[in-house]
């Protein structure tokens, strides 16, 4: 079982960046794959990227690409999101979650969640 605790969200004006933690428990969570969710006041969950679980292969939604990065250090049982040029669209409580699978995309059903990070984006 893998527990997950995020960490890095804020307050930041528009055009600016932060990173988001995911700090993992547990031994095995180099075998996990990661991903990172938000939501926004009154709507749905949606992804934002993934990760598998060696670091090497990354996926995002298209509405982020070019902005976020993904990355991950296992000898840390971390995971990051590196969020730059933010935009008011990107005020959402963040989640990372985990799964043990080989193999992810943007489809990926996961297992474990963390409680989220709140990030707001000023205009």
């Amino acid at each position: 079982q893998v527990q997950l605790v995020e960490s890095g969200g804020g307050l930041v004006q528009a055009g600016g960046s932060l990173r988001l933690s995911c700090a993992a428990s547990g031994r095995t969570f180099r075998r996990y794959a990661m991903g990172w969710f938000r939501q926004a006041p009154g709507k749905e969950r949606e992804f934002v990227a993934a990760i598998n679980w060696s670091g090497t292969s990354t996926y995002y939604a298209d509405s982020v690409k070019g902005r976020f990065t993904i990355s991950r250090d296992n000898a840390k049982n971390t995971g990051y999101l590196q969020m730059n040029s933010l935009k008011p669209e990107d005020t959402a409580v963040y989640y990372c979650a985990a799964r043990y699978i080989i193999m992810v995309d943007t489809t990926t059903t996961y297992d474990y969640w963390g409680q989220g990070t709140q990030v707001t984006v000023s205009s």
